[in-house]
């Protein structure tokens, strides 16, 4: 081949892909991470996955932009929670009102198992295809508990707990058989609500009355066959089908890119001036604990430390050129010593600058602690929040010790210095101790909830008694502001701070090389908000919560079983 023609084939195809039309692509098989790296393990682990900010800040860009002319999207694989689902659909709808395509692919909705919250998720989509073998598992949403109480107890253990108040229901897999009355009250009405949300969602989306998508949901799931028959599918294709019938849409030339590598390019087209004024983003993710965030090795998933985010918080506060800070919480809370320290930098925070609160698929107990005292709560509907209790106490080994032949013998001074030990029960004294502990952390939750909220206390209690809520009710209630995603929260981050509608976002804690590499020069630097790798927490494994058999990160704690995907 002549050289000369093949280098000018070649500039040809760069000039195309800079100057001709653009199909946005997401793939969502490998999930969607909710904010950059905490740490090296953190950023090894999300390699291969998109952040949620970049979605939002791409197709926000990108309804303005007239090179691209569709969005395509393969769904499936990693599941995602419903918050984050939500968060998804409003970016799609808000591009789809633009006036440009949108098409989501997936393989099944669901094989041999639910596909509800993603099939929930493309009927956001004007078009949806599905592959000729897979199915629509569209079949509802269901909340399981399972309760070890009899088991536990054919082993000689048993626990000794105590909780504020009968809608706490975190410790109940341990301490009874079955639902209690509240409990079975507060887990059937998030149900129904999640359901009335995406029913809703659902019949928006594909032009159908909503007594005519319960119907369907009554009578799922579907082959995929079946699933075209009643209109819940515009199409049966492959993958390769679907993506050349965008392509020739959008034009003969049009190029596929990923949302993510678009919004990264806009933003270094745009790159704003370091000296510019914007809006500080942090995020909080994952159970609190005190000290910095980090991982496990071993697992466990991430942790929001109290030390990192308080860290991100005065960096942010004490940064002129910060107007504003949006608070990402999703978290199902933890310690409720480390909630106080963030709740506390929060409200220095907002006497300086607004604070707007987004929360992700779940902000409860201690996720919802550290979010009370902002300006703005915004929430998505299948947001769970609240949870405004607390529980306490231990596992009781002693039977079981007994069983295997373990003799333990304990020498202390203090009335109470083996009061937490798991070979003995507590004494009337030790639990009057508890109790007040227990009433301590309920009064002053609900008293701070009730300042922050401009509630009563009497009306806060009522609100709150351990119940779970989703964003949709607690709305309604007065525990949340405003329903929506980060894109709404940043908007109102930008307008309460006077700011342009593209003023820039940057996230914190901000820190060049150097800075991370030197390490901080006391609390009080930014560099303190590094996360680090957290070898004294081995997740699951973690010696208190291995010998308890309760979180090891504290008391205000939301069950994993709540989680909706």
């Amino acid at each position: 081949m002549d050289p000369g023609k093949a280098i000018f084939e070649t500039v040809d195809r760069l000039r195309q892909r800079r100057t001709g039309p653009l199909v946005l692509e997401l793939d969502l098989t490998e999930g969607v991470t909710e904010g950059p790296p905490a740490d090296p393990l953190a950023a090894v682990l999300s390699m291969r996955k998109t952040r949620l900010a970049d979605i939002v800040g791409g197709l926000r860009r990108a309804r303005q932009d007239s090179r691209v002319k569709a969005l395509v999207v393969k769904i499936g694989g990693q599941p995602l929670g419903l918050g984050m689902v939500q968060e998804l659909r409003q970016a799609v709808i808000h591009f789809r009102a633009s006036g440009k395509l949108t098409v989501a692919f997936a393989e099944t909705f669901g094989e041999f198992g639910g596909g509800t919250v993603p099939y929930y998720l493309a009927s956001a989509f004007e078009r949806v295809c599905l592959q000729p073998s897979g199915d629509v598992g569209l079949t509802g949403v269901a909340l399981e508990q399972r309760f070890v109480k009899g088991a536990l107890a054919k082993l000689g253990v048993d626990y000794e707990l105590g909780q504020r108040h009968e809608y706490k229901t975190a410790a109940n897999t341990f301490t009874q058989d079955h639902m209690t009355e509240p409990h079975r009250e507060s887990v059937g009405r998030i149900v129904e609500s999640v359901t009335e949300t995406m029913i809703n969602g659902i019949a928006d989306g594909r032009r159908l009355d909503p007594g005519k998508v319960r119907e369907l949901i009554d009578r799922g799931p579907f082959t995929a066959a079946e699933a075209e028959e009643a209109g819940l599918v515009d199409r049966l294709a492959y993958r390769d089908e679907v993506y050349d019938e965008v392509k020739q849409a959008a034009g003969a030339d049009a190029h596929l890119l990923y949302v993510s590598r678009y919004a990264r390019a806009a933003a270094v087209r745009k790159l704003p001036h370091p000296m510019s004024d914007g809006i500080a983003l942090v995020h909080g993710i994952g159970m609190i604990k005190t000290g910095r965030s980090g991982r496990s090795p071993l697992g466990g998933g991430g942790a929001m430390g109290s030390d990192t985010i308080s860290a991100a918080l005065r960096a942010a506060r004490r940064d002129e050129h910060i107007k504003a800070v949006v608070f990402r919480v999703d978290s199902p809370g933890g310690s409720y010593v480390a909630s106080d320290t963030v709740w506390r930098e929060v409200t220095l925070t907002r006497k300086v600058k607004p604070v707007i609160v987004s929360m992700g698929d779940l902000a409860a107990s201690g996720g919802y602690f550290v979010s009370m005292a902002a300006d703005v709560i915004v929430a998505q509907p299948g947001t769970l929040t609240g949870s405004i209790g607390v529980y306490g106490g231990k596992a009781v080994f002693a039977d079981l010790m007994q069983k295997i032949g373990i003799n333990t013998e304990m020498v202390a001074e203090g009335a109470n210095a083996g009061m937490f030990s798991t070979s003995r029960t507590f004494s009337p004294e030790q639990w009057e101790r508890m109790n007040a502990w227990l009433d301590r952390i309920y009064d002053d939750f609900v008293g701070k909830v009730a300042q922050s909220r401009d509630l009563s206390r009497e009306r806060t209690h009522e609100l709150a008694r351990g119940r779970v809520w989703t964003g949709a009710d607690a709305h309604a209630q007065g525990l949340v502001d405003e329903l929506g995603g980060l894109e709404d929260a940043l908007t109102l981050a930008r307008k309460r701070a006077g700011l342009s509608e593209d003023a820039p976002v940057r996230m914190y804690p901000r820190l060049n090389p150097l800075e991370r590499l030197r390490g901080p020069e006391s609390s009080e630097d930014k560099s303190a908000a590094l996360a680090r790798i957290r070898l004294d927490a081995w997740g699951p494994l973690a010696r208190l919560s291995a010998e308890l058999g309760l979180p090891a990160a504290g008391p205000l704690i939301l069950p994993e079983w709540y989680t909706i995907r």
